[in-house]
């Protein structure tokens, strides 16, 4: 056997090849010097489109897949309007944010990132939050996630980040998950990543629904007036229902019941009429402050916290219509983060300059040509007039007979006029491939996040860590993002290596800041669009039930009757029954029959699941012998008794009781 061994390796060291020879190139066989920088003008100037190499990179990648998107291909659309709430003339020239009085039409997409079309809703992952506002200057798309950072600076990096979290090449495993080697390997050789890996690795990263999750621009902005004077800018959606999330047990059992979860419930929602409402507020920074911060306003793995820079409410956006078509809407809606109106422009941010190249390479491959803005869903209001001609499934008749400017033909048209105009900054640079220093601190801001979060957070926070971690195959890895988890904080560090079985690595706090803003403790809270199931059986006294269901929806809850079976149960109509149902697509469980339910198994398990997702449980009449059958505290969020609808309302707008003590309760 050690000959055949030996026999072996002598056969392979003649076909391997010298160290020297392993060096990366192009696709022309160039060598390249360095993969991670763009070529820039100047380490903070915009990206140069001679970087051949940035250019062949993201080209290669863009068109890697076919039909659906590389990422966000799995999504959920929706119509709306838009209006700000006064002028804003002293900011922006964009003519949709000075006029409260018009309703500027839009298209939100919502997404997963990582997962293809078929995966499930509820993953760990990041969720696009992408705005097309159709403006009587032209469309203005608004394409960002419900994070307000990123996992890379420089856009030349986004085909290495994406490659790492896609499942693995070998064997395309895992699906929509980030919890393998290839991805943690990216995180601990690149730790620009951590701040972002924070707000993954938290509940953040599983919405509890699109109508509950925030929306963010990621980069920074320039608003730009009519005078030309520029201020930068932060874009935030905030639900007005608040942020709220699924905790992870929680999770998993959704995406065996529902993986539609999150579409079906931004879908109902709209058909009942209770529209999703997003307030659009802004981080305004004047030009005369760009330096002002311990952090560079064009790092996109950074946020301005909220205390330093407040949020300004300028607008609200509604969803109020469904599309009719699936494919003809949402999927063939092409967001740009180039598609900007006069009054809004770029930043030399290199994770911007990037997608401002990026998005548009890969619609032309995806929707097959240079035509796909006349696709209805990417149709702009504005009129369309241009030179512009043929080309892949070409739609417009044009009867003019030239195709270039000048002309005098065609009587010089299509004119010029005034336009948009970008705002002129000097760009003064050496052309270099380096990063900023000012982009070098990787961990202040995560170690900030981890300070501002509650212990309910912090222990969520562990947990996605050591579910993560523990499906990573290779110790060095582990070891290595244990490591960056010291420089953040020793706490952090030492819980996620002892679950792992690793030393505890040796740190300090990097500082001991918190951005109260950053919790998702002290949100908005309401019993309405909140989804309650009531279980009953035959025998139930109806008349309790029937005033506790009356006040609930009167307060804009949503009811539903689960029972054994489907029809009637005395003379209430059975919404579904027990064995089609499950307590993780509720928000809250009444128990409204014990005599009947109590001695039914698959009846104990939802109310003590419901109990141990830390949910509102409330009981009524007889409903009290479930919640004894189901062996359940007497704990917080708990409501018996006759009149409990004043008091199941507050627990239940509380969304979760994450104090409960739920270790006493049976499997």
């Amino acid at each position: 056997m050690p000959d055949d061994r030996e026999a072996k390796d002598r056969q392979l060291d003649a076909y391997r090849i010298p160290l020297d020879d392993l060096k990366m190139t192009t696709d022309q066989g160039i060598r390249v010097e360095d993969t991670d920088n763009s070529l820039k003008a100047g380490v903070r100037g915009p990206t140069i489109m001679e970087d051949f190499h940035f250019r062949e990179k993201l080209t290669r990648f863009d068109h890697e897949r076919i039909p659906e998107r590389v990422v966000h291909a799995r999504g959920a659309g929706a119509y709306g309007y838009f209006q700000v709430y006064e002028p804003l003339p002293d900011l922006t020239s964009a003519a949709f944010l000075n006029d409260p009085a018009v309703k500027t039409p839009v298209f939100v997409r919502f997404s997963t990132v990582a997962g293809s079309r078929g995966s499930a809703d509820t993953v760990r992952d990041v969720r696009g939050f992408a705005t097309k506002f159709y403006t009587t200057q032209g469309n203005y798309d608004l394409v960002g996630n419900n994070m307000p950072v990123f996992f890379i600076q420089d856009g030349i990096k986004f085909p290495d980040f994406v490659h790492s979290v896609k499942p693995e090449p070998h064997n395309e495993i895992p699906q929509a998950q980030s919890a393998h080697d290839t991805l943690w390997d990216f995180v601990q050789m690149q730790p620009e990543t951590l701040h972002m890996i924070m707000w993954l690795m938290s509940d953040r990263a599983i919405p509890r629904s699109y109508r509950m999750m925030q929306g963010f621009g990621v980069h920074t902005f320039r608003f730009v007036n009519a005078s030309g004077q520029g201020t930068f800018v932060k874009f935030h959606w905030r639900p007005v229902l608040g942020t709220y999330s699924l905790v992870w047990d929680e999770v998993l059992r959704v995406q065996g019941n529902d993986p539609d979860f999150n579409r079906r419930d931004l879908w109902e929602a709209i058909e009942r009429g209770v529209y999703p409402e997003y307030e659009l507020c802004v981080q305004l920074v004047p030009e005369s402050r760009e330096h002002d911060f311990d952090f560079d306003l064009l790092d996109a793995t950074k946020i301005i916290p909220e205390e330093q820079v407040p949020l300004r409410p300028i607008g609200k956006m509604t969803l109020n219509r469904n599309p009719q078509n699936f494919f003809a809407e949402t999927e063939q809606v092409a967001f740009h983060t180039a598609n900007v109106v006069p009054g809004i422009d770029f930043t030399n941010d290199p994770l911007l300059q990037a997608r401002n190249f990026s998005y548009l390479d890969t619609q032309l491959l995806r929707l097959g040509g240079p035509n796909f803005p006349q696709i209805p869903i990417n149709r702009p209001i504005a009129e369309v007039r241009n030179d512009q001609r043929d080309g892949f499934h070409q739609h417009m008749i044009h009867e003019s007979r030239t195709s270039y400017a000048l002309n005098s033909i065609s009587g010089g048209c299509p004119a010029f006029g005034d336009g948009y105009q970008h705002y002129q900054e000097k760009v003064d640079g050496t052309k270099i491939r380096k990063r900023s220093p000012s982009f070098e601190d990787h961990y202040s801001q995560a170690t900030l996040f981890w300070n501002s979060m509650a212990d309910w957070e912090k222990k969520h926070i562990v947990a996605a860590y050591l579910f993560e971690l523990g499906h990573v195959e290779r110790k060095p890895i582990k070891e290595g993002v244990v490591k960056h988890l010291a420089k953040i904080h020793p706490d952090l560090a030492a819980q996620v290596a002892e679950g792992l079985g690793l030393p505890v690595p040796s740190g300090e706090p990097v500082h001991a800041d918190t951005s109260p803003a950053l919790s998702m403790t002290n949100q908005p809270q309401s019993v309405a669009t909140r989804k309650i199931a009531i279980l009953m059986g035959d025998g139930t006294d109806a008349v309790a039930v029937r005033a506790l269901r009356l006040d609930l929806e009167g307060r804009g809850a949503i009811c539903e009757v689960v029972a054994p079976h489907e029809g009637l149960v005395g003379d209430t109509t059975v919404d579904r029954q027990l064995s089609a149902a499950n307590s993780v697509i509720y928000d809250a469980v009444v128990a409204a029959d014990g005599a009947a339910l109590a001695s039914m198994g698959r009846a104990v398990f939802f109310v003590r699941e419901a109990f141990k997702h830390q949910k509102a449980i409330g009981a009524v009449g007889s409903g009290t012998r479930l919640l004894e059958a189901a062996q359940l505290p007497n704990d917080v969020g708990v409501i018996t008794g006759d009149d409990i609808a004043d008091a199941f309302a507050g627990a239940v707008a509380g969304h979760r009781f994450y104090d409960r003590d739920i270790s006493s309760v049976p499997a």
